[in-house]
């Protein structure tokens, strides 16, 4: 099969997704000899850090990849959206998704798609070939499409996702789920690369998502217990981009991404407790369940991870903020936002103005601002705690820059490399010029 696959003379592209793994890390981890297939991948390719999405989170970096668009043109703003009516969570999903996916694209040129695990592909939509949705994934089969895709999947007991709930509750196990989730992503990956016809190939590994948010901490300390075990993995990671290397021989185009960078929590950050203490958001009692208990004269709050919506009049049913007053409320949110200290420190590094980073027909739905923190410090959206900063399990939290951009091609690259830049540049590399992307063709 590889003889014919070789000789072809069809274009063909590999992306490997490696959910939340910093430029930096990879860099660290080949420096210290614990991954040498990468080492080498390195030195006859092209490494990079990356800016991911603003705000810097799964569901809409991901979204950025695989449409090669802004947010405001494919919809997907944050795991979680609050219903302008009811004040109850909506969670958008796939079927939200509102610009074409680059595997759409390249079906509609002809070309067949292997997808397996890029997040918020929830529930499979149909292309021209086969995936498997990633997180948030609920059901199996509603996350495979075709069918034949499901029963494969069944067939090998393949998991969706580690239970990271474990991770408090029973470290132990949730070390073993990391490693059987692993090896059941890893065989589904390796057998539909060598037993399906496809020009496009995508596939992510998000265990590494997982293990650096309740295990940062392991690896930047060499004495904690857990430390041994983050470094294990990384080999184990190491073993497989080297096996599946070692399938492409070099003749396709094999790029490595990641959707966003890690560094370790310093403190959480509770935006809402901030805007209660402010006078910005007011509840109907004192101690809410949800935003459902939002009060008529609240004008601003807080969604996860760092989106600030102003209570505008005629966008929100209980809305009091008139079309006036929306741009002083706005300016002054930014002003007190900036102000926000931690012993002394810089909380907020900068505040993003919705249309300084977004543009595209789902404007209207960006949150009004995006704060982005100082290293270290993970902004939160919870209107259930009582004080400003805060600590959880997680000891890990994303950032916007020093996501991974790799391709195994020399090549000299732009300083600013956006996610946006990866679908343009897959799209371009199968030889199809994608409509209306925002995104740059690198190579």
């Amino acid at each position: 099969m590889f003889r014919k696959l070789f000789k072809s003379k069809k274009r063909r592209v590999v992306v490997l997704g490696i959910d939340g793994v910093p430029c930096g890390l990879l860099e660290e981890m080949v420096e210290r000899d614990v991954m040498p297939n990468m080492a080498r991948l390195i030195e006859m390719g092209t490494l990079s850090p990356m800016n991911a999405s603003i705000p810097e989170v799964s569901s809409t970096s991901w979204s950025c990849f695989m449409t090669g668009v802004n947010p405001a043109k494919h919809s997907i703003f944050g795991f979680m959206e609050l219903d302008r009516k009811t004040y109850s969570w909506r969670f958008p999903n796939f079927h939200n998704l509102k610009a074409k996916t680059i595997w759409e694209i390249a079906s509609e040129h002809g070309k067949r798609n292997i997808v397996i695990n890029i997040p918020s592909t929830y529930p499979a939509r149909p292309l021209r070939g086969m995936l498997v949705a990633g997180f948030v994934a609920l059901d199996l089969q509603k996350a495979c499409y075709p069918e034949e895709m499901y029963q494969y999947l069944k067939r090998i007991n393949y998991k969706l996702d580690v239970d990271a709930s474990k991770a408090v509750t029973e470290p132990d196990e949730f070390k073993n789920d990391i490693l059987q989730t692993f090896q059941k992503r890893k065989e589904a990956i390796l057998h539909l690369f060598d037993s399906e016809e496809w020009d496009l190939f995508i596939a992510a590994i998000t265990e590494t998502d997982r293990l650096h948010h309740y295990l940062w901490s392991a690896y930047r300390d060499p004495s904690h217990r857990e430390h041994q075990f983050f470094i294990d993995f990384y080999k184990l990671l190491d073993t497989f981009i080297g096996e599946f290397y070692r399938r492409l021989n070099g003749e396709i185009p094999f790029i490595i991404v990641s959707d966003h960078g890690f560094t370790e929590i310093k403190q959480e950050v509770y935006l809402n407790w901030y805007l209660r203490e402010l006078g910005y958001l007011r509840f109907t009692t004192e101690t809410p369940e949800s935003f459902r208990d939002i009060s008529p004269e609240s004008t601003a709050f807080a969604l996860d991870p760092s989106r600030i919506y102003v209570h505008l009049k005629g966008k929100f049913s209980n809305g009091p903020v008139s079309p006036s007053s929306y741009y002083e409320i706005r300016d002054s949110l930014k002003n007190d936002l900036l102000r926000l200290k931690h012993d002394g420190q810089q909380v907020i590094k900068r505040v993003y103005l919705k249309e300084e980073i977004y543009s595209g027909e789902e404007l209207e739905d960006a949150p009004d601002l995006v704060a982005m923190p100082e290293e270290g410090f993970d902004l939160k959206g919870s209107i259930k705690k009582n004080s400003l900063f805060g600590r959880s399990a997680l000891t890990g939290g994303h950032t916007r820059s020093n996501a991974t951009f790799y391709i195994n091609r020399k090549a000299s690259l732009p300083d600013d490399i956006e996610i946006t830049d990866v679908g343009a540049t897959v799209l371009s590399l199968l030889g199809i010029v994608g409509e209306g992307l925002d995104g740059r063709r690198l190579l």
